[in-house]
């Protein structure tokens, strides 16, 4: 069984941040030391990263579920949790990230080349780090924000320079160990090869890759036998060099057929069309199959072709092969422009920019859509009334109040930010002059109770007291007469 893999599907799952910690210092002859809260630690990120040491993607085939630490919760005394270790996943050079619906995320090729697939969740801050001039003695703290999960596609395409294309025993695997090291299994049966090979050749100060590409048949663009599964490897090649069985007896086979049908299934591919391809007539050796070589040359140099009759068995003709593969990926090489060093671009914040936008929807709903609105309210608590008033204040201070109103919200609308809905009440929440009371409770979330206050049972019995003014001077009248 092969143990070459090329495309996986990863489940990925990045860590959730740590919940902040609600804590009040307490000391003998200390009644109130302040809050003590710590935050929590930042969940473990997942990133990838090209190692040129790792040549398939066998062992995500294995586990393709991956997740990373989560961060710890804080602790009282100012203690802040532990942050999750990141995962770092090394992949083959040549490895392409991709959404389950083709989205390209990124393209690895080169060495040491990372890409974060998978963003942590940022830790919660504990109430130490909550508390103000007015809110002294927070009641909550934040929730840690969960990680990212998603699920994404890694194919991995070979980086050659050079591609052996043909059909099934045309000699690639041959070829390809009889100019480089490579070590390719050779049998006298179709399919021998299952995995791409890939081959180091040197020829005097040029050095290139070639890669043996499993044979191809009619169909193979389609899916049929292994074409549709190893066509992707020849993508990145700059050169295509046609291998051509000239001793083959199979009924309806000959070299221009068999360069017609692969020419036909790599032009259904898509994207081979301006490589340049030379011809290499294989199995010279045997007396048939020089003669059908020396037939079929004119027809294929007629064609364009650069045409090589060669023996991988008594090397016949390699040198002049190998010759014109070095030419043109030297020539292929200078016309690629030199790749210039990532340049980082900041891109400031415009002024007018309030950071989120309000979508109205058609059952008369409103959405607001933000980074920081969204982030704010998974690291709410709402069974902490405390925590949901400073929500409030947080959205009211950024402007989601006043664009509200502004797009022709009502009391009692439903707004959603995130995962949440709420009944948007804009009276109940002032934000800059309120001062909180007992820790953990809001005055603005209490239902408005039936029963008269004390202050207004207070009022109430002075205004009973007081005499009206009117009664007083009718008395002092009567006194007069």
């Amino acid at each position: 069984m092969t143990t070459f893999v090329d495309r996986v599907v990863l489940h990925l799952q990045a860590g959730d941040g740590g919940h902040g910690c609600v804590s009040i210092h307490r000391e003998k002859f200390k009644p109130f030391g302040g809050p003590d809260g710590g935050n929590g630690g930042h969940g473990g990120s997942v990133s990838l990263v090209v190692d040129p040491q790792v040549h398939t993607l066998l062992d995500f085939h294995f586990r393709p579920h991956v997740k990373a630490p989560n961060g710890k919760g804080g602790a009282g005394s100012h203690r802040d949790g532990a942050n999750g270790e990141d995962l770092v996943l090394t992949v083959p050079n040549g490895t392409v990230v991709q959404t389950l619906d083709g989205t390209v995320l990124a393209d690895m090729v080169g060495a040491g080349t990372t890409f974060e697939v998978a963003r942590g969740g940022r830790g919660g801050r504990g109430n130490a780090a909550l508390a103000n001039a007015r809110r002294r003695a927070p009641g909550f703290a934040e929730l840690g924000e969960p990680g990212d999960k998603l699920d994404v596609v890694l194919e991995l395409k070979s980086v050659a320079d050079v591609g052996l294309v043909g059909f099934p025993s045309a000699g690639k695997s041959s070829l390809i160990s009889v100019i480089s090291a490579a070590k390719p299994k050779i049998a006298d049966y179709p399919f021998t090869t299952l995995v791409p090979n890939l081959g180091v050749v040197r020829v005097d100060n040029h050095t290139f890759t070639v890669a043996d590409v499993p044979g191809l048949i009619p169909g193979a663009a389609s899916g049929k036998g292994l074409g549709l599964e190893f066509l992707r490897h020849i993508e990145r090649c700059a050169v295509l060099v046609h291998v051509i069985d000239t001793a083959t007896l199979e009924l309806g086979r000959d070299p221009l057929a068999d360069i017609d049908t692969i020419e036909a299934e790599l032009n259904q591919y898509g994207g081979l069309a301006d490589r340049p391809r030379l011809v290499a007539l294989n199995k010279i050796d045997v007396p048939d199959g020089r003669t059908l070589a020396e037939m079929v040359r004119p027809d294929l140099e007629a064609r364009g072709f650069r045409v090589f009759e060669i023996s991988t068995a008594t090397r016949e003709g390699l040198k002049e092969l190998t010759y014109a593969m070095a030419e043109l990926v030297e020539a292929a090489r200078a016309a690629t422009p030199i790749v210039e060093p990532t340049r980082i671009v900041i891109r400031p914040t415009a002024v007018d920019d309030a950071g989120f936008t309000i979508e109205a929807e058609a059952d008369g709903s409103y959405t607001v859509r933000g980074t920081r609105p969204e982030r704010w309210v998974r690291q709410t608590n709402f069974d902490n009334d405390e925590a949901v008033g400073y929500l409030a204040d947080r959205l009211a201070r950024l402007g989601v109040e006043e664009k509200l109103a502004k797009a022709g919200a009502e009391p009692g609308d439903l707004v959603r930010i995130g995962e949440r809905e709420f009944d948007w009440q804009p009276t109940l929440y002032a934000g800059v002059d309120f001062v909180p009371g007992v820790r953990g409770t809001d005055q603005r979330l209490e239902e408005k109770s039936a029963r008269p206050s004390a202050a207004e049972r207070l009022a109430a019995r002075k205004a009973r007291r007081q005499r009206p003014a009117d009664e007083i001077d009718a008395d002092e009248t009567d006194d007069v007469e």
